[in-house]
């Protein structure tokens, strides 16, 4: 789509179009990993859809719609980089998608899905924001995603438990996806009183029962990213997804946890607007 130009120019104006029928505040576009994304098709999308949106804020005299990208992880070694000089100027903020690295449908041994910190040879969401400021993008332009799910691996063998254990693949659910609440509930209904344990190393909770390995982010790990967030001068944070959570405990952990009142007014700045969440498929 984003690789002819009588496409982007279609997809801009139905989007602007959508966006103001139904009284949304901005477009939110997903991006996935992909080596087959021309980012300098990327680029110049963003540069047209911020000269559309201009245009229709100064037509309709409304403000103008915001423009956010949702972006998924790319390591260092990755063949492709984001536009982040066209990005800076072009977009209001970016949505970290910091989670989903590690997953046991796509790999055989256990890992951290969402690590804040680890070895330089796992994917973890310390080294990724590092990679976006040394390429010049400002820590105010980024916002963390914290994940209100967590993933299930069914070990080989029960007594190798770490992380990297052998697994044979998913557990509990098809993709060993789970939500918040769902895990809290395995946990009560078949830990049989084992309880999950945090690890300060990655920034994660693990809870290990037979077979069951399942990695996710209870209040410690929220409490403890939402400071990381404060600490790097991050706009503020968001969460996937909110329906995930079990009577509040993540959402108040993450409020609780912030103390400086401009971070705090970001937090409920990102929570009020409503966006167009759009993916789309690159050729």
């Amino acid at each position: 789509m984003i690789n002819q130009s009588s496409y982007r120019k279609s997809f801009i104006e139905s989007s602007i179009y959508t966006a103001r029928l139904y009284g949304f505040d901005g477009l939110d576009l997903s991006v996935g990993p992909s080596i087959s994304i021309n980012m300098t098709n990327l680029g110049t999308l963003f540069d047209e859809w911020r000269v559309a949106i201009a245009s229709d804020s100064k037509k309709s005299g409304k403000s103008q719609l915001l423009l956010v990208m949702s972006a998924s992880y790319l390591p260092a070694q990755h063949p492709v980089t984001y536009p982040i000089d066209i990005m800076k100027r072009t977009l209001d903020w970016i949505h970290l998608i910091a989670y989903d690295y590690h997953v046991p449908a796509e790999f055989n041994f256990t890992g951290a899905h969402a690590a804040l910190y680890g070895p330089s040879n796992w994917a973890n969401t310390d080294e990724w924001i590092k990679e976006w400021l040394r390429g010049g993008l400002s820590a105010s332009k980024l916002v963390l995603g914290l994940p209100f799910h967590g993933y299930a691996w069914r070990l080989v063998n029960p007594n190798e438990k770490g992380i990297g254990a052998p697994s044979s693949g998913p557990y509990v659910t098809r993709d060993g996806s789970m939500g918040y609440k769902s895990i809290k509930s395995f946990i009560k209904n078949y830990g049989y009183g084992a309880a999950a344990v945090y690890n300060s190393t990655y920034v994660m909770n693990l809870f290990v029962f037979g077979s069951a390995w399942i990695n996710f982010d209870d209040v410690e790990s929220i409490k403890a990213k939402i400071s990381y967030a404060k600490e790097n001068n991050l706009s503020g944070y968001s969460v996937f997804q909110l329906s995930n959570d079990d009577n509040w405990i993540l959402s108040r952990a993450g409020r609780l946890s912030v103390k400086i009142s401009i971070f705090h007014f970001i937090f409920f700045i990102l929570m009020k607007h409503w966006t167009i969440d759009v993916s789309i498929a690159f050729e």
